[in-house]
């Protein structure tokens, strides 16, 4: 089954489309696994993937159906109660670490509850039924389940990585990287000048955005400068080799407690064989590429690497300002390779969008004149800004049409499951 291409930002009347195609792809995430993979949690800050189709599913029936479409009763009651994520203002949830515990109903339940849902939403949506369709709310369902659908691949990655039998996921089509991509050590980064001055950030203008990415607004920057690409694992490597995780002088206090009491000494999914390092990805244990942007790194680690060059990290402000301009185009979801990629040969920023996300030193925080949107999609961002980091640029799991420059990821400083890298800043000259 092919990766469907998904548009959201298509005129109402075809908002129908975007919708299909976004359901389509949650199904072709979940093509490969098994009912017993698909009902196991692996840690509490994951979801087992019947969860997430079960969780977008209810999202929809809650908040479009319900309100929308004449005499639509809950496929059933309780799935108000299981499949709620963190609404208050919708009723209780179910508790979050023990979603691994729900083996009713079973797949082919929530399966059979995806049908039911797709098929009102689409009758809804065609104006088979009437009903007054609240197009916001259906975009905002659909940008949702994206979300969940970069969540599905890491949840499910570091499932798998808990079984010593290192299972594949999806193999990995090997093919020849495109020209000036390669394997093997790369050229130190160049660093990009960027002019100080008052600057404008945040969304504006047509197309979908979420509340946090608004409202625009100006800052000042001094001048600044930006590596043309992110750290790769063999610069990381170089970091580690130095006693970068018994170097207390290089660790935030945070961070140094972290590394203590979890026992790192390399990112996540990285595992030493025979001297040599391997990394689990979602295709399997592979040696470390050193060619290819680390992965799966904390801000700590981040950080510490950071100060371990002479560097820091971007601001968001810094971040956003460098990409404006930048093309949406890289290593996304849909290039299915599901894991970073060497950069390729060329000039100015690269690997901006899509390979890892990218920590940033800004608290998660609203922008001056902030105002959450009224009702339960009010609970969507708002009440997570407080102890979270922003991270910018998506990753190598996230769908093309969700990413833009001022799109806003936040993560807890001690998050490594996400595919999460870094990129260096300093002060301009």
């Amino acid at each position: 089954m092919a990766l469907p291409t998904i548009d959201t930002e298509r005129a109402s009347d075809a908002l129908v489309d975007a919708y299909r195609a976004v359901r389509r792809q949650s199904l072709w995430l979940a093509e490969p696994l098994s009912p017993e993979d698909q009902v196991v949690q692996s840690m509490p800050d994951a979801s087992p993937i019947k969860w997430h189709l079960a969780h977008t599913t209810w999202f929809f029936e809650t908040l479009v159906l319900m309100p929308a479409y004449p005499g639509y009763e809950p496929v059933n009651p309780q799935f108000q109660y299981l499949f709620n994520s963190y609404y208050n203002s919708l009723g209780r949830q179910f508790s979050r670490p023990h979603r691994g515990l729900i083996t009713r109903p079973t797949v082919a339940d929530v399966q059979a509850y995806r049908a039911h849902v797709d098929a009102c939403m689409t009758a809804l949506l065609t104006g088979e039924v009437p009903g007054e369709v609240p197009d916001d709310v259906v975009r905002v369902g659909i940008n949702h389940e994206q979300q969940h659908q970069e969540l599905m691949l890491t949840d499910v990655k570091h499932l798998l990585s808990c079984n010593p039998l290192y299972p594949v996921y999806r193999e990995r089509q090997e093919r020849q990287e495109r020209r000036g991509r390669q394997s093997g050590s790369v050229a130190a980064w160049q660093w990009l000048e960027f002019e100080g001055g008052v600057r404008e950030i945040g969304f504006a203008g047509d197309g979908f955005a979420y509340d946090n990415e608004g409202p625009r607004h100006r800052v000042y920057l001094e001048p600044f400068a930006l590596a043309e690409r992110p750290v790769t694992a063999g610069e990381y490597l170089e970091f580690m080799a130095d006693g970068g995780y018994t170097r207390a002088e290089l660790w935030l206090s945070d961070g140094w407690n972290a590394i203590r009491e979890r026992g790192w000494r390399a990112p996540l999914y990285w595992e030493e064989v025979d001297g040599v390092w391997h990394q689990f990805t979602l295709a399997g244990l592979r040696p470390v590429d050193p060619a290819e942007p680390v992965c799966h790194v904390s801000y700590y680690e981040a950080d510490a690497y950071a100060r371990w060059v002479g560097a820091r990290l971007p601001s968001e402000a810094e971040w956003e300002v460098a990409a404006a301009d930048v093309p949406i185009a890289g290593n996304l979801v849909e290039s299915t390779r599901l894991h970073p990629a060497p950069a390729e040969q060329g000039s100015g920023l690269r690997q901006v969008f899509g390979d890892v996300w990218e920590w940033t030193q800004s608290a998660y925080a609203p922008y001056p004149g902030y105002r959450p949107p009224e009702g339960a999609l009010g609970e969507y961002n708002a009440k997570f800004m407080c102890s979270q980091l922003v991270l910018r640029g998506g990753s190598c799991a996230t769908p093309a049409s969700h990413i833009r420059p001022t799109y806003r990821n936040f993560f807890p400083p001690d998050a490594r499951w996400q595919f999460s890298g870094l990129r260096l800043a300093r002060d301009g000259r």
